[in-house]
């Protein structure tokens, strides 16, 4: 049996404020009242799924996509087929640019993901899904 659980993915950034905001509206979660400007975190509505953003002095935001400069690392964020555009629609009002649209027809029907960049420059991707 494993002994380390997993706990908080962490995402370096130079305004931990304002990317907590943007990922606590975009997912519907909320802003942990304990954070503070080198640590804030976001909470599900259970209070069991965290994602955090520390302070970053010099922050220098990941290239995608990149051989030189890999992204190191992405979320793929789920989104029912019938609610991509609306989902994309907000993300982009709160602040997200879109940077690859992989929707595909591969004739069961479309398949894929958007690649956006959150505020901070982090690529995410909303991905098709049935359910």
């Amino acid at each position: 049996m494993a002994i380390p659980k997993m706990g908080v993915v962490v995402l370096d950034c130079p305004d931990t404020g304002r990317l907590a905001e943007f990922y606590a509206q975009m997912l519907g979660w909320k802003v942990a009242p304990e954070s503070d400007s080198e640590w804030t975190e976001v909470l599900d509505e259970s209070g069991t799924r965290r994602l955090a953003f520390q302070q970053a002095p010099g922050f220098v935001p990941p290239q995608w996509p990149s051989g030189e400069h890999s992204q190191q690392f992405h979320l793929d964020l789920d989104v029912p087929r019938s609610k991509i555009d609306e989902a994309e629609q907000r993300v982009l009002a709160l602040g997200a640019r879109l940077i690859q649209d992989d929707v595909k027809d591969d004739g069961d029907g479309p398949r894929g993901w958007r690649v956006y960049l959150d505020p901070a420059g982090h690529p995410f991707c909303l991905c098709l899904t049935d359910r």
